[in-house]
């Protein structure tokens, strides 16, 4: 027997013939997607479907509003939480300070909290009968009083405090990945910390902080009882009220399919800014050594910024839930 003929067995051997029957996990598989994907084929198909007039009345009246709402928000959320993703995850790997190690897990504590959930907690809590404003009152004034936080800056603050982990998850993977002998070339280089961070660290994490992003962005959008609380027009409410309120599920569809084109509109952009771009990393030390220990009043500064989204994302929200839980429940 040749050389080749021994070969071909070898090669031919994972697979399956035509009349074969396909593998377990690969029936699993193509089920999963027909199911995932029946949905979305169900809306795409109602694009051109005459919708009773209903489309007619939405481009006229709100649909300009559910997408300068959509586009604001994601705008909005987007760096809400890059700026608190990136700069804890690089805070708690490079830097050491009292509690880092709490903050490394603490942080996630506010991807536990529904972004609705919180909305009710802070409009009780901020409202004008709420006791932060009646506390402020009798402090500075009757005419004193905070701006409303059902409004699209009370939205984004929501959903940039309890998406911002997406980003500190990844972010803080790609620094943990990036060899201590780089970030050691980059200060034999001259780099200050801040300089490493920007022009070194900051650009090989960007795979995953623009992952993280684009996840924040397609909750932001899915999501409907924050914004429906805080009376924010965007592509959710549009197509609860087209379906429920007018009775056109027709037009509910073709909202749903405005906002899928949004969705896709995110994922070509992560494909476009990740483009061809692969990281390796050629070599061997991994462990990171060369950490910066803060001193002064860089340390003070580092516990306050990684405690201000565990504070208010997570600890704060509980803590009113539990009050009125206590105080206005049955007895």
């Amino acid at each position: 027997m040749s050389r080749a003929q021994g070969i071909l067995p070898s090669l031919n051997a994972g697979r399956f013939s035509v009349g074969a029957r396909p593998p377990l996990l690969t029936v699993i598989a193509v089920l999963l997607a027909a199911a995932i994907a029946l949905p979305v084929l169900v809306v795409l198909q109602n694009i051109f479907v005459p919708s009773q007039g209903t489309w007619r009345h939405l481009t006229q009246t709100v649909l300009g509003d559910y997408v300068l709402n959509s586009l604001l928000l994601m705008a909005g959320v987007a760096f809400g939480v890059i700026f608190g993703g990136v700069l804890t995850a690089w805070i708690t790997t490079m830097c050491r300070f009292p509690g880092r190690r709490i903050f490394e897990w603490a942080l996630l504590l506010p991807m536990a909290m529904p972004a609705y959930v919180m909305a009710y907690a802070y409009t009780d809590l901020l409202q004008f009968s709420g006791p932060v404003q009646m506390a402020l009152r009798e402090f500075a004034g009757a005419s004193w009083r905070l701006p409303d936080v059902r409004s699209l800056g009370g939205a984004v603050v929501m959903f940039a405090l309890v998406l911002y982990p997406y980003v500190y998850l990844l972010a803080r993977a790609a620094f943990l990945e990036q060899s201590d002998s780089m970030l050691e070339m980059a200060r034999v280089s001259g780099f200050s910390p801040w300089g490493t961070f920007l022009h070194v660290a900051l650009p090989l994490a960007r795979p995953g902080i623009v992952a993280g992003t684009s996840l924040a962005l397609m909750e932001t959008l899915a999501d409907f009882g924050t914004v429906s609380y805080f009376g924010v027009q965007t592509f959710t409410t549009g197509i609860y009220r087209a379906w429920f309120s007018l009775g056109d599920h027709t037009a509910a569809a073709q909202l749903s399919a405005a906002l899928l084109g949004f969705v896709l509109v995110v994922l070509l952009i992560e494909k476009v800014t990740r483009a061809r771009a692969r990281f390796y990393s050629t070599s061997q030390r991994k462990q990171l050594r060369n950490v910066y220990e803060l001193r002064g009043a860089w340390m003070p500064l580092a516990v306050v910024f990684c405690a201000i989204p565990v504070v208010f994302g997570f600890l704060l929200p509980v803590g009113v839930m539990l009050h009125m839980a206590l105080t206005t429940g049955d007895a």
